[in-house]
C-alpha cells in the first residue's frame, strides 16, 4: 500500500466563535473532536485552532468585559500546541457578524500565504562587505522535471456545537445570506451528541441540504454537557467547578471574583445586537426552512 502524501491532504483551520463566558473544557474538547474527524478522514490535516471571543457590544445577559473572557481563553490554550486566541474580534467597538470574523481570517490566510510565496522567490541581500567568490562555488543543479509542490491556502472552517447550527432558523439572529456564504465557500464543522436532531434540521433547509458536503457532522460519543451557562450558575451559588474548566481558569475566576448575581444581570433587557441589527432586515434567517 503507497503511503499517503501529507502535501496533498486539505489544510484546515478551525475557528470557533461564541462568548466563551467563560471558557470550558467542554469547548476545548469540541477542538480536540474535531481534529480527530478530519484527521481519520485521510484527506485533511488540521493545522491550527482559533479561538474568537465575542465583543461586549454583542450585549448578551451576563456577559462579562472581553478582557476577562480573553484572558481565560489564553490561559486555557497556554500549553495548547496548536489551539490559539485571537483577540480581534473582541477588540471590535461594534458587534460583528460570524461572516465578518471568518473573511477576516480567511485574508489572514491568503496575506500569509503571499508573504510566504515572496520570501521563497525573492533572494534577500544582506548588507556588509562582499564575499569573493570562490572559483568551484555553484549554484546547486535542479533535477530535472522536478517541480515545487504548490500548496492551497489553508480553508477556514466554522467549529460549533448543534445549537449554534440550529440557531440558524432563529428568525433575525442570522442574515440569509451570510447563512449561505458560511455553508457555501467555508464551511461547518459540527459537533453534536450522539441522537441529535441535526441532520433533521439539514433536510428541512433547502440551503442547508444543497450545501450538506460543506457540513461536517462530528458525533461525540463520549457525552459531555459542560456549559458555560451552567458554570456560571454554579458560582452564583458557591459551588465548585474543578474539572470543568481548566484550573488556570478556575484560579483566575476566583482571583478576580467574576459571575456574580449583579454580573449576570448585566445587559438585562437590552436586546441583542444581532436582533437589533437584522429586525428591519428581510435577508434574515426567518426564510431559512423555505
Amino acid at each position: 500500500m503507497a503511503m499517503e502524501d501529507p502535501d496533498r491532504k486539505t489544510e484546515v483551520v478551525l475557528l470557533a466563535c461564541g462568548s466563551f463566558n467563560p471558557i470550558t473544557n467542554m469547548h476545548l474538547r469540541l477542538f480536540e473532536l474535531a481534529k480527530d474527524y478530519f484527521h481519520e478522514t485521510g484527506k485533511y490535516k488540521v493545522i491550527k485552532g482559533i479561538i474568537s471571543p465575542v465583543g461586549d457590544a454583542y450585549q448578551k445577559k451576563g456577559l462579562i468585559s472581553a478582557n476577562h473572557r480573553v484572558t481565560m481563553a489564553k490561559l486555557a490554550t497556554k500549553n495548547s500546541d496548536w489551539v490559539e486566541v485571537d483577540d480581534w474580534e473582541s477588540c471590535q467597538s461594534e458587534w460583528l457578524e460570524t461572516l465578518k470574523v471568518l473573511r477576516y481570517h480567511h485574508q489572514k490566510l491568503l496575506s500569509a500565504d503571499v508573504t510566504n510565496s515572496l520570501q521563497h522567490t525573492v533572494p534577500i541581500t544582506k548588507l556588509g562587505r562582499k564575499r569573493k567568490q570562490e572559483p568551484n562555488r555553484h549554484e546547486p543543479v535542479k533535477k530535472k522535471n522536478q517541480s515545487p509542490v504548490v500548496k492551497s491556502v489553508p480553508q477556514v472552517k466554522l467549529l460549533c456545537g448543534s445549537d449554534m447550527l440550529e440557531s440558524f432558523g432563529v428568525p433575525n439572529l442570522w442574515k440569509l445570506e451570510d447563512i449561505t456564504e458560511i455553508v457555501e465557500k467555508h464551511g461547518l464543522v459540527c459537533i453534536s451528541r450522539a441522537g441529535n436532531n441535526v441532520q433533521k434540521f439539514i433536510y428541512e433547509s433547502d440551503i442547508l441540504w444543497r450545501h450538506k458536503n460543506n457540513i461536517h457532522l462530528v458525533e461525540e460519543w463520549i457525552t459531555n454537557d459542560i456549559s458555560s451557562t451552567k458554570i456560571r450558575r454554579a458560582l452564583r451559588r458557591g459551588q465548585s467547578i474543578r474539572y470543568l474548566v481548566p484550573d488556570v481558569v478556575r484560579a483566575y475566576i476566583e482571583k478576580n471574583r467574576l459571575y456574580s448575581p449583579e454580573s449576570e444581570d448585566r445587559n438585562a433587557g437590552v436586546v441583542l445586537a444581532p436582533f437589533q441589527k437584522h429586525a428591519s432586515d428581510p435577508k434574515s434567517s426567518q426564510a431559512l426552512s423555505n
